[in-house]
């Protein structure tokens, strides 16, 4: 396990600023500070969600290794500082409330998949989600079949054939593929409960 890094205690956005800009209400956006502070205080009190911490309340798991998780705490870590503060972490988790627009839904899902940041996905970064997704499900696909999917959606989804697949293409190929923005909605979220869990994240 690797070391644990804390930060000063910061005071808290308002919870009607962050209705305002988010889907939830204010009562919900009161509900989640109390998730914000039980995770947020689950290895280190200290106000913010670490990385480890985030692993260990979404995922259940301290794997230090999950691909998948670490987008999502990538993502949700606006400021890339290392950390998620309560405003991040309800813009983020806003993105996945069922009445998030759908733009938003994917361009995000867009961010998940380009691994290496560079606003484009490329085949290696597909190859390397789908095995980080057959871990955290225990499934097992040989490296054939791994690659025939790899090499399927780009067949479909790389129009002009340079072999990456830049945010418009994304935006067709979801159109086409709607399932694949599944993960980016959490039924639960509306209406928001207070009962924190079984709360988890997962692919």
């Amino acid at each position: 396990m690797g070391c644990i890094w804390s930060k000063k205690r910061v005071k808290y956005e308002d919870p009607a600023i962050l209705a305002a800009q988010t889907c939830f209400k204010e009562n919900e956006v009161k509900a989640l500070y109390e998730l914000f502070r039980k995770l947020s205080s689950s290895l280190v009190d200290d106000g913010y969600i670490s990385k480890e911490e985030f692993q260990l309340g979404l995922f259940r798991t301290r794997n230090e290794q999950s691909l998948f998780a670490d987008r999502i705490f990538q993502l949700f870590d606006i400021n890339n500082d290392g950390f998620i503060d309560f405003g991040e972490f309800v813009r983020s988790l806003s993105i996945f409330h069922p009445e998030a627009p759908y733009s938003d839904k994917v361009v995000v899902a867009f961010q998940l998949y380009d691994i290496w940041q560079t606003g484009f996905i490329e085949p290696e970064e597909v190859k390397e989600m789908i095995l980080a997704l057959l871990d955290e499900s225990d499934l097992i696909l040989s490296d054939d079949v791994v690659q025939t999917i790899v090499d399927k959606t780009f067949k479909d989804a790389d129009s002009n054939r340079d072999e990456k697949i830049d945010l418009e293409e994304w935006k067709e190929y979801v159109s086409r593929n709607p399932t694949l923005l599944k993960h980016m909605t959490v039924p639960y979220l509306k209406p928001l409960s207070k009962k924190w869990d079984n709360y988890a994240f997962g692919p």
